[in-house]
């Protein structure tokens, strides 16, 4: 008799049994790692290849010797010998000698410029060391349509680093990445004002202050003026996946209004998350007003009772982040000492206020509609 947990199911003269699906499943996967590999390889090969065809246009001085419609004339000749290929329009052969020359200069320094990012994954940094021919192993692990946004909105190469880092170790679609270079996260990521450095291990100190910012920019929320702080909590619970974005990768959104029972009384937290890579609750506290001192005090509160009946003992400890429309850093820095919970203190900007009219009708238009409708009744009588 088959043992009813095997499950085996025969279709024509094949035994689908569950070493079979487990066999097919390995095969799949083997297949999608090689499909995944074979993409990076092929965008690999067509970054080399722009960049050795930059480095021609750049150095040949290829306008000097043809005439200046050579790069013309190069689009016109390559797509006629590769008509299925793309890339060699005159728009994108412009945008490869500009991309050489933004690196060019700076080409042997990449290295040491994302080494200076302090990623925390060491096996990242020494894979970003290498080379492949003249060229960073960086560059090729980054598609061309993220290369073309950076170059043609970053200022220096040291900002272009940084957001080809994140792009390639947290796998940033397009979108993503041309939101995080508007909201300018290589100049505000890590600048939230903390007190991580003196209460968490360093190895766990630094990622902690690489993913917060100074400022967090709302500007996807509408709210009316005067807006409370409930209702700043609401929008960013509807626009959720907007907020995780500007918050960075990594978080896990665990909740709103969190209940926690201290004493027999009930205590709320404004939102919690789930940090998987630092592998530690974030108690989020969100302010509609300027920081004030009594804010950390709370906050150090709230932490405290998560690290106490929230958090299992193989997590990290948990992180408090206050988002204020407003600080001071001398006051937040005043507010540290003798907080012994690790606390960051950043401010939010560019809520768009929405006027609300007055759409409902006055006393008089009131009035002379009850009449009117008084007058009607009338004559149905």
């Amino acid at each position: 008799m088959e043992n009813e947990t095997t499950k085996i199911v025969k279709i024509h003269n094949v035994i689908i049994d569950q070493e079979y699906k487990n066999w097919l499943s390995e095969i799949k996967d083997r297949f999608r790692n090689a499909q995944i590999k074979a993409a990076i390889r092929v965008n690999s090969e067509q970054l080399i290849f722009n960049w050795h065809l930059g480095r021609d246009l750049a150095t040949r001085k290829v306008e000097e010797r043809w005439g200046a419609g050579v790069v013309e004339q190069l689009s016109l000749d390559l797509q006629s010998a590769f008509p299925e290929a793309k890339g060699f329009s005159v728009r994108n052969l412009w945008r490869v000698k500009q991309w050489y020359l933004f690196y060019e200069r700076s080409v042997q320094k990449l290295p040491q410029l994302v080494a200076e990012l302090q990623l925390s994954d060491c096996q990242a940094n020494k894979k970003f060391q290498q080379f492949v021919e003249e060229m960073p192993l960086l560059l090729t692990l980054v598609p061309w349509g993220h290369q073309v946004e950076i170059v043609s909105k970053c200022k220096t190469v040291e900002e272009a680093v940084f957001y080809l880092v994140r792009t390639a170790t947290e796998n940033w679609s397009r979108s993503t990445l041309i939101n995080c270079i508007k909201a300018d996260l290589y100049n505000t990521s890590g600048k939230a004002i903390t007190n991580f450095a003196d209460q968490l291990p360093a190895s766990q100190s630094e990622l902690a202050q690489a993913i917060t910012k100074d400022s967090y920019d709302f500007g996807f929320l509408s709210l009316r003026k005067g807006y409370q702080e409930e209702e700043l909590e609401t929008e960013l619970e509807r626009q959720l996946t907007r907020f995780l974005l500007e918050l960075g990768s990594g978080f896990a959104y665990l909740g709103r209004q969190k209940q926690i029972i201290v004493g027999g009384k009930t205590r709320i937290l404004d939102m919690l998350f789930f940090h998987i890579p630092l592998n530690c609750y974030i108690v989020v506290e969100l302010k509609a007003v300027p920081f004030k001192p009594e804010f950390a005090g709370k906050l150090n509160y709230y932490v405290n009772i998560v690290d106490d009946l929230i958090k299992s003992p193989s997590q990290n400890p948990t992180i408090g982040l206050l988002i204020c429309s407003d600080k001071d850093k001398t006051e937040v820095q005043y507010s540290f000492r003798g907080l012994q919970t690790p606390i960051g203190i950043a401010s939010y900007d560019n809520v768009k206020i929405r006027e609300i009219q007055n759409q409902l009708p006055s006393v008089e238009e009131l009035t002379k509609r009850i009449r009117l409708l008084e007058k009607e009744l009338e004559k149905k009588k």
